[in-house]
């Protein structure tokens, strides 16, 4: 039996359907837990584990340091005791899944085990959890829940994390609702002692959503959605060359019973030409039927010139009576109304799988954290809270009424009630499926009258970055459906000013640096010449400082009173006041594709270390979120510089698996990637080697990812809607001069929780325009938690 050692003892599981991520979470906790000096456990096969609790005794590595001068008080204070945390033998058991084999050291018996720093290291990168998950049938009787409570008292745990759905989190709080009474029971029995009944009177619980549906209410996202909304666009982009080679309609089962979360983004994602979920059935015409939308609607995209047809199922998609639509059913209306050669596709268990992407290791790590923060924080009084993210900001709910909502959407579905199922959606679903809508349909009429249509130019801007063209297409295809004239303006103002521009009815965008003051005079007669009445700018710091200079310009050129919109897109993420630009999604799953395979030869080869550089200009946040995502041991950015202090290896004691420097190409002009290479070479002597690898221009390319594409058509259509906001404002001026306000030329920005537009000459106060990016960075107490989560600063 476990003695007290004052500190909190915080134990960690996993539960319901596995999720990409979920083990990152679990490494976060465990890491996070140490550092914020409590003892850390894990918890084997979900609830069934916590009834199981440990039959066998506990074997302590025999590598665990006991020196007490090992003792650091190095992360706010609190001693961490990193050292005699190192490991406790169990972690290879655990990670490559021979836990139960009978020979050797064996997990057989333990289902509740300690974990150390180096039991975890590496989790993050490995599909599914490597703890398990079961369901528990025990757990759901009052004897599990009092074996449960039984087991976690003799380990002396008084915290509990739980990683699972809707389900395992309610389990969770009606286990912590039920724990004085629990333990009542179990000092009456005599099973405890007065004291451990004393010392265990409260139980602390947090939960954490791992769902691959998204299905969870006051979240934004849930931990594994979008990884697995990468499996689905994988698969169509692979089905998307197929099909148009034999002219083919491919009909896609995806997952989601009671969300269409999966279905509605992977549809947004990859133009698919038909959707079902189950929060909107498909709405027909009085005396018509859903089929009969769906064959008008696809024959309409035929008629137009298109080869291939998607459409996307999700597992739970059902007419407004309830009745299930399949996607067999699917595929014979296809071929026997339309005659079209048609194919099913159920992707399955494949949406579980695989590595996580670059925000399914993100995400966890910092919900993760602020688990740990909360579970530090809690009381009796406290509710137990659920940890969410409001687009960019993590949060804190109260779990059971998160659970609640979760649950009446389900209950609106079923009493047909599906007004109320989406409203009870957070906005972006509501945005993505009205986006879905406006850019899959071809309307017969226009939708405004003459007087409110518009000329709107698009251009790019800077540097390629995924979901630009995503953008552009969403644009087009809303303007085509408005009434308005997409004018696209190739290769930027430099294409501008050669006349290079035509209507668009699809899309093929170059870009350009030149910004307009090249000739400003120029810049403005074009505009007056293709009588523009409206310009959407896609781009990064160049757009945004285009977008100043055409304002400035209205004092001189009434061609540029008109309303101009930028939207943020590159790779740098370097757009002041935006949390998010787009193509920096796409650039880290690169970059951690790449640093995964560089990680694998650096383990495989001696003890060596890898300086990898990114690109980013003056902007370190694609080395910050880069080193986050892929375990780096130190990162270099512009904003903090570089000096020999920093300079300092300082690898963590513990076991070799691939080390790696991230460097930002301007994080200094001294230090150069080739440098620093050959200053860890020379230090690190017999003890470790050094490489390099510069990524390049592969952070630019590549397939968009789904997050940008979705992200893309949601922001290009609420930058159409201002466009014409402020079109129709300056109709109603009197007068044939038009006097445009300074917040009709704005960026559109995500700003933790909220999309916010930003009149550009307000947001010139926020940005440094000498090193093109905003004073300040979110993200810029990530770098101490990426080295943090190394102990780095434990060892320095």
């Amino acid at each position: 039996m476990t003695q007290s050692t004052g500190k909190m003892k915080l134990a960690v599981l996993t539960s319901g359907g596995d999720s990409a991520g979920m083990n990152a979470v679990v490494r976060a906790i465990v890491k996070i837990g140490i550092l914020r000096g409590c003892e850390t456990w894990i918890v084997r096969e979900g609830y069934e584990g916590l009834v199981r609790g440990n039959t066998q005794a506990h074997a302590i590595h025999a590598e665990l340091p006991t020196d007490a001068s090992a003792l650091k008080c190095a992360h706010h204070g609190v001693p961490t005791n990193l050292t005699q945390n190192l490991r406790f033998g169990d972690g290879d058991l655990l990670r490559d899944g021979t836990g139960d084999h009978h020979h050797g050291r064996t997990l057989k018996g333990r289902f509740i085990v300690r974990v150390g720093w180096d039991d975890v290291r590496g989790w993050f990168a490995e599909g599914g959890t490597l703890i398990g998950t079961a369901r528990s049938a025990a757990f759901r009787t009052p004897e599990g829940r009092l074996s449960a409570a039984h087991n976690l008292i003799k380990e002396g745990i008084d915290a509990l994390a739980v990683c699972g759905g809707d389900g395992s989190l309610t389990g969770a709080d009606l286990f912590r609702s039920e724990w004085p009474s629990l333990v009542s029971q179990l000092l009456t029995q005599g099973k405890i002692t007065e004291e451990q009944a004393e010392r265990h009177g409260h139980l602390k619980i947090v939960g954490l959503v791992g769902s691959i549906d998204n299905d969870m209410s006051m979240t934004d996202l849930t931990i594994g959605a979008p990884t697995a909304l990468h499996r689905i666009c994988e698969a169509i982009d692979n089905i998307n060359s197929t099909a148009a080679s034999h002219s083919r309609a491919f009909v896609l089962e995806v997952m989601g019973r009671h969300c269409g979360w999966l279905a509605l983004l992977a549809g947004v994602s990859s133009g698919a030409d038909f959707i079902f979920i189950p929060e909107r059935p498909p709405q027909t015409i009085p005396g018509g039927t859903w089929e009969d939308d769906m064959c008008e609607a696809i024959r309409g995209h035929r008629e137009a010139g298109k080869r291939k047809t998607i459409v996307i199922v999700a597992e739970g998609a059902h007419d407004a009576d309830l009745k299930p639509i399949r996607a067999e059913y699917v595929k014979d209306v296809l071929t026997e109304r339309l005659g079209l050669d048609t194919r099913v596709t159920t992707l399955g268990h494949t949406q579980r799988g695989g590595r996580p992407c670059a925000f399914d290791r993100i995400l966890p790590t910092l919900q993760g954290e602020e688990a740990v923060k909360a579970l530090l924080e809690a009381t009796p009084e406290t509710p137990s809270y659920m940890i969410g993210v409001r687009e960019n900001k993590i949060t804190r709910v109260p779990l059971m009424e998160a659970v609640a909502m979760t649950r009446a959407v389900a209950d609106a579905i079923s009493a047909k009630d599906f007004e109320k199922a989406m409203s009870m959606r957070d906005p972006e679903f509501f945005q993505s499926l009205e986006g879905f809508f406006a850019t899959s349909t071809l309307f017969k009429e226009k939708q405004l009258p003459h007087h409110r249509r518009m000329r709107v130019a698009i251009m790019h801007m800077g540097a390629p970055a995924g979901g630009m063209n995503a953008a552009t297409r969403a644009a087009v295809r809303y303007c085509i459906k408005q009434g308005h004239r997409a004018l696209a303006v190739h290769n930027g103002f430099r294409g501008l000013l050669d006349d290079n521009i035509h209507e668009l009815s699809w899309l093929g965008l170059g870009t350009n640096r030149t910004l307009p003051d090249v000739d400003l005079g120029a810049v403005a007669a074009r505009f007056q010449e293709h009588n523009f009445h409206a310009l959407l700018l896609i781009g990064g710091f160049e757009a945004f400082n285009a977008l100043l200079i055409l304002e400035n310009g209205r004092k001189h050129y009434p061609a540029f009173h008109i309303p101009m919109a930028h939207l943020p897109a590159t790779i740098s993420n370097n757009v002041p006041m935006t949390e998010f630009s787009l193509g920096s999604d796409t650039s880290l799953n690169a970059l951690v594709d790449a640093c995964d395979s560089i990680k694998q030869s650096a383990s495989a080869s001696r003890n060596r270390v890898f300086v990898v550089e990114t690109q980013g200009g003056k902007c370190g946040y694609l080395a910050t979120m880069g080193a986050l995502a892929t375990g780096a041991s130190i990162v270099y950015t512009p904003e903090q510089g570089m000096s020999l202090d920093t300079l300092r290896p300082g690898h963590a004691k513990g076991r070799s698996e691939g080390r790696m420097v991230i460097r930002n190409e301007c994080a200094s002009t001294v230090y150069t990637t080739d440098v620093v290479t050959k200053m860890f070479k020379e230090e690190g002597g017999n003890l470790f080697d050094s490489r390099s690898a510069s990524l390049g221009h592969t952070l630019q390319g590549g397939i968009p990812s789904p997050m940008d594409r979705a992200r893309a058509a949601r922001l290009s259509l609420r930058c159409m809607a201002f466009l014409e906001e402020h079109h129709d404002a300056l109709q109603k001026q009197v007068g044939k001069v038009k006097q445009a306000p300074p917040e009709s030329a704005a960026v559109i920005t995500i700003q933790g929780s909220a999309l916010e537009w930003v009149p550009v000459q307000e947001m010139v106060q926020h940005a440094d325009m000498k090193n093109r990016r905003g004073k300040t960075a979110w993200w810029g107490e990530i770098k101490d938690l990426v080295e943090a989560l190394v102990g780095r600063p434990e060892i320095l």
